[in-house]
């Protein structure tokens, strides 16, 4: 174009240079756009970096930390040695101390003076005035005990019959080990996340000389004995109207290559208490060497009903299977996060506005957690309802008006594609705004895979998944697992078969209450 203020009285000269300026200026506004989207890109990135870096560093920073706990310790025990000053100008504040837990055992130690019947001074009669009663905080170690069974035997003095008791049966036959020792080392390995060569080394200070393979061979055989519960424990999940599932990596050694593979855990979580239902709580993990979709469909091929999950393609083939396909449900949680990694990363405002529109549903939920089924969906769709209709309005508009390569578009993109699933939960009150229940159930086993490698072998990742369903079922019940496990071995060699849901958490939760010791 002239850079003259004259502009040709040609017409189509004009339309040509028309038509040069407007590509031009949309070429500068796609380089400007592509620019901007590679600067959130990089925004983002460099925030993920950090939040890594962070991770590291706050290891450091919790060395440091420890470091000047245990200065504050040595300082608050040469206190401790110094002799009070005679005077003291200024009297030292003490904190508050708390009362010792009611539910602990009490030893009554009393202390007589040297007399009680005269006075030492005079010799006159002595009469009580009552006690003074101070309390003392004691540890006493876990102990060990070798129970002895013994077995009388008796002869008849006519016909020389011989009588004797049967033997007591062991959850492992011929093995060393109580159910109570069975129970700890399994929980010791799965709860609390000590490794079998650990423990081993933990028993060796008591003086019991415990190989881990030993140890190794008692956590088979324990899982063997208790395979028909984890079935019923199984059947029972199974037969839920709904269930939650979600899948960890775990990492899984190789045999023979001398290297680790990632395997899969599966958490499967029937828990309709939220929706009012008194049916109890259960988990049910499975074991799988990787990640395809045939496994979860296998797993589920006796479930019917919803199924809530995050946006996972392997599940796909339960929704779609040509008989009984399983209702989808999907995860608000999921959802959300990809708005708060973009705001944490950008402060976008418009991932801002997202994470509003969303926390407004939660606030809903919260109120209405534990109601009827039928009181559920009345409320969401009076509330929940037209929120979700004009957070759909505003997630449409808002895509037209950003890159299409950017992360909100992406986040936008990833809800607008799960739509009918995510708006599921109004529709029936029995369905959750989100997947947590099972993400919760996966954390255990997220700390453990920190500690150690998960499994020696596939089928190591078989008996843990089964182990873990057991125990964390127990705790969805408010059980101790230990106890619980406990109590599962010292009967499940002798009990019948065709009763063993009778060993279910729930069906002993009145008998394990009832166990737990009381104040003396």
């Amino acid at each position: 174009m002239p850079r003259t203020g004259k502009l040709p009285s040609d017409i189509h000269t004009l339309q040509r240079l028309l038509r040069e300026r407007t590509a031009a200026l949309e070429a500068a506004q796609a380089q400007l756009l592509s620019r901007d989207v590679e600067i959130e890109q990089l925004k983002l990135q460099i925030a993920r970096l950090r939040r890594m870096q962070f991770g590291r560093s706050s290891e450091q920073l919790g060395e440091q930390i420890s470091q000047l706990e245990l200065r504050l310790e040595e300082l608050e025990s040469q206190e401790a040695t110094r002799p009070e000053a005679p005077t003291a100008s200024v009297p030292r504040k003490k904190s508050a101390r708390r009362a010792l837990p009611a539910h602990l055992p009490r030893e009554r130690q009393v202390h007589e003076p040297d007399s009680t019947c005269t006075c030492p001074a005079c010799g006159g009669a002595l009469r009580s005035l009552g006690e003074d009663i101070a309390e003392m905080l004691e540890y006493v170690p876990e102990h060990w005990k070798v129970i002895r069974h013994v077995r009388p035997k008796y002869s008849c003095a006519s016909c020389e019959q011989i009588l004797q008791a049967a033997a007591p049966s062991r959850p492992i036959e011929r093995g060393l080990a109580g159910p109570g020792l069975l129970a700890h080392v399994l929980v010791s390995k799965y709860c609390d996340h000590l490794p079998l060569y650990r423990q081993s080394q933990i028993y060796a200070r008591s003086g019991i000389e415990l190989e881990r393979s030993t140890l190794a061979e008692w956590v088979g055989a324990t899982s063997a004995l208790m395979q028909p519960l984890i079935d019923a424990l199984a059947h029972y999940v199974l037969g839920a109207q709904k269930l939650h599932a979600d899948d960890t990596p775990v990492p899984v050694l190789s045999p023979g290559s001398g290297k680790t593979k990632l395997g899969r855990l599966w958490a499967y979580v029937r828990d309709d208490r939220p929706s009012g239902s008194t049916d109890p709580p259960a988990l049910l993990c499975r074991y799988s060497p990787d990640r395809k979709g045939k496994h979860p469909c296998e797993h589920l091929k006796a479930f019917r009903g919803i199924l809530q999950a995050d946006g996972y393609a392997g599940f796909n083939g339960l929704y779609d299977r040509p008989e009984h396909p399983l209702t989808e449900a999907a995860c608000w949680a999921h959802a959300r996060r990809k708005f708060f990694d973009l705001y944490e990363a950008t402060h976008s405002p418009l991932a801002q506005d997202a994470l509003k529109r969303i926390a407004a549903l939660y606030r809903i939920e919260e109120q209405i957690r534990g109601r009827s089924v039928q009181e559920r969906q009345r409320v969401r769709g009076q509330e929940s309802a037209p929120l979700l209709d004009a957070l759909h309005r505003w997630l449409l508009a808002t895509v037209r008006q950003v890159s299409r390569k950017s992360e909100l578009a992406g986040a936008i993109h990833y809800a607008l594609a799960r739509w009918d699933a995510l708006c599921r939960f109004c529709e029936d009150g029995r369905i959750e705004i989100d997947n947590n229940p099972a993400e919760r159930e996966l954390r255990a086993v997220a700390l453990g895979r920190k500690n150690y490698l998960f499994a020696g072998a596939d089928c190591g990742g078989e008996r843990a998944a089964a182990i873990y369903s057991l125990i964390g079922t127990a705790k969805l019940n408010g059980l101790d697992p230990e106890a619980y496990l406990r109590l599962v071995l010292g009967r499940i060699a002798e009990h019948p078969s065709h009763r063993i849901e009778e060993l279910l958490p729930w069906n002993v939760q009145r008998e394990l209450v009832e166990q737990r010791p009381l104040a003396a």
